[in-house]
């Protein structure tokens, strides 16, 4: 069986791994020129997304993978500020979470080193067509069509092969605009490194403005401490912020922006909603060049609307089918999860157990509850910000969290 996938993400490449390990004939083709040209910010990787992981790769990759990762359980629960970086709470304590944070840039690079030679870059697929025998076929920007016995579409949010299948879009705008970045913890000042700490935090203000800000240490934090194998970007403490803003001329126009001129934008933009100085120190530090733009865009969250498409010799998976805001850290594991699933159907097509058509249904039949999961937790959040962008829900903020805020303040003081 030769297959193709279409986009070299971290959800084609899982894919691709685990099914050269089962000896599968495999091509991954990805517009990308480098591996490494994505996202420098991280990505949690639960126990369910570990377990599948595992069954993917061999087991010296998972190694070095776990050498550059951060563990969860050692540190301290999880923040919530408001817009002024007063403490509202804190969330669970973490001590017994197996989940793990890598950086995007290290989960794609040694993937892709696992792929080897099957990853081609460079390679646009503008549609699927078919053969005379009907067998999809990827047809390319520049270069012949390659026929394969299966296609799938790994890529993205705006997949090709996704919105060829379903007719149309599969996810849309939310209404919210983010903006992640980078800040070395070491170039805070003292007190504001001290408030953080070495936790993740959310603060939320009025009219769905809010900032994440993530903590991630491969070295303090390592869940293997192994040095040799380590290989994250990442070689110290790191705050990886992301911000959030609602959808409308001033957060488009900022996102045409870069470096310097966007990072002074989005500190403008948080002043002129009432954000406090102190709670934009992680933003004002950043290095200018980590900053970047993106579109909140999500799918249905209902499961039936998901790969709204009979099973066939073409399917899709990760954000091609089930995209999900980053606001539940659930996405990129989701279509690892993904990827594990479709490995084990097709190596019952291997086996001469079932057929290829079986085998797609029933994956998808999976994706489809697992994409619907991910997405109600992510939007859970996504509707918490939004309703802070209602006339009633601004006034609550702005008169609910500071009696929070000093009700924290007088628990502490007991």
């Amino acid at each position: 069986m030769r297959i193709i996938i279409v986009g070299g993400g971290i959800g084609g490449l899982a894919l691709a791994t685990g099914l050269r390990r089962q000896e599968f004939d495999v091509q991954v083709f990805d517009r990308d020129l480098d591996v490494a040209n994505t996202g420098g910010y991280h990505i949690t990787l639960d126990g369910r997304a570990q377990a599948a992981l595992r069954e993917l790769v061999a087991p010296e990759i998972f190694e070095r993978l776990l050498a550059s990762a951060s563990a969860l359980r050692l540190r301290p629960p999880d923040a919530l500020w408001d817009r002024h970086g007063r403490l509202l709470g804190y969330g669970p304590h973490l001590g017994d979470s197996p989940s793990v944070d890598i950086d995007r840039i290290t989960l794609r690079t040694v993937l892709a080193d696992a792929v080897g030679a099957d990853l081609h870059l460079g390679r646009t697929v503008t549609e699927i067509g078919r053969a005379t025998d009907s067998a999809p076929m990827a047809v390319f920007a520049d270069g012949p069509p390659v026929r394969c016995d299966l296609l799938v579409g790994a890529d993205g949010t705006h997949s090709v092969v996704a919105r060829q299948l379903a007719g149309g879009p599969t996810s849309e705008p939310t209404g919210i605009i983010g903006f992640s970045g980078r800040t070395a913890a070491d170039s805070i000042g003292a007190p504001e490194r001290q408030r953080l700490g070495a936790r993740s935090g959310m603060a939320v203000g009025p009219r769905a403005t809010a900032l994440y800000v993530g903590f991630l240490d491969p070295v303090g934090n390592a869940v293997l401490d192994v040095p040799g194998r380590r290989e994250a970007i990442t070689t110290g403490p790191t705050y990886i912020w992301g911000a959030m803003f609602p959808e409308s001329a001033v957060s488009d126009s900022m996102r045409g922006l870069h470096g310097d001129a966007l990072r002074t934008a989005l500190l403008a933009a948080f002043r002129r909603r009432g954000w406090g100085e102190r709670s934009l120190e992680v933003i004002a530090r950043a290095d200018p060049d980590s900053i970047a733009a993106f579109r909140f865009n999500a799918a249905s969250t209902r499961s039936h609307d998901l790969a709204p498409w009979p099973a066939g010799p073409v399917t899709a998976l990760g954000d091609a089918v089930h995209a999900t805001p980053p606001t539940a850290g659930m996405g990129a594991g989701a279509a690892i999860r993904d990827a594990a699933g479709l490995v084990t159907q097709l190596r019952t097509v291997a086996d001469g157990t079932t057929t290829l058509a079986v085998a797609v249904s029933r994956f998808e039949a999976d994706m489809r509850l697992r994409g619907s999961e991910v997405l109600h937790q992510a939007m859970k959040t996504v509707r918490w910000i939004q309703l802070t962008d209602t006339g009633l829900g601004a006034a609550a903020t702005g008169a609910v969290i500071p009696v929070l805020a000093a009700a924290n303040r007088l628990g502490r003081r007991r």
